[in-house]
């Protein structure tokens, strides 16, 4: 006889995340995991993207691994890493046929844009600065779960920093501002026979160069 009680352990398994840990740093491999079982998510944790790829499969050599019993759903990795950076181990996932569509997060506690957009634009689905917060775990674990986009908040804040660049009409204007208070027109208003007022209004102007 199946009870409620083991109803609910198999959706509580079926619902349990696999995460793959990636970092060089003991502390943070530390932190990385409590972060992750306090949110109900199964954690391993390897400290180089070799061994990363060790764990996956993915180094080039024979290995026994079942695939299909790795059931990883997320894999975060640290981005500065010895011999292989977060980076390339992204790109090495994203070019495999089988974990190509597993969830890659890079962490840096360097907030470098070049590097942000560089990982996005291989596929990775969020980039998070270190240290890294239980609120950044409850995201990913939402997101893991169908509650919410993983890097909606990350895409939020690039288009408010976008919104803030000059827009290319205000830098037509005030190229054409600049033309105009240096044109000829206005060279003779600097002569000696000027009045003394259009000698200030010039000067004024040039100022504002």
């Amino acid at each position: 006889m199946v009870t409620a009680g083991d109803v609910l352990t198999e959706v509580g398994a079926a619902r349990e995340l696999h995460v793959l840990a990636v970092d060089d740093s003991h502390v943070d491999r530390k932190v990385i995991e409590r972060l992750l079982k306090i949110s109900s998510c199964k954690v391993t944790v390897v400290e180089s993207g070799t061994r990363a790829l060790q764990y996956l499969g993915l180094d080039g050599e024979n290995t026994s691994i079942d695939f299909e019993s790795l059931k990883i759903n997320l894999i975060m990795t640290d981005y500065s890493m010895p011999e292989m950076t977060g980076y390339e181990l992204l790109k090495k996932i994203k070019e495999s046929s089988v974990f190509r569509e597993i969830p890659v997060v890079v962490m840096s506690s360097e907030n470098i844009l070049t590097r942000i957009d560089s990982c996005l634009e291989e596929g990775a689905e969020d980039f998070l600065l270190k240290p890294v917060k239980l609120s950044d775990v409850k995201r990913l674990t939402d997101f893991m779960r169908g509650e919410r986009k993983i890097g909606e908040k990350r895409y939020q804040k690039r288009r408010q920093s976008d919104d803030c660049t000059p827009s290319l009409s205000t830098v037509i204007s005030l190229t054409s501002y600049h033309r105009n208070i240096t044109s000829p027109e206005l060279l003779p208003s600097l002569s000696p026979s000027a009045s003394p007022s259009k000698k200030s209004r010039a000067s004024k102007k040039i100022e504002l160069c």
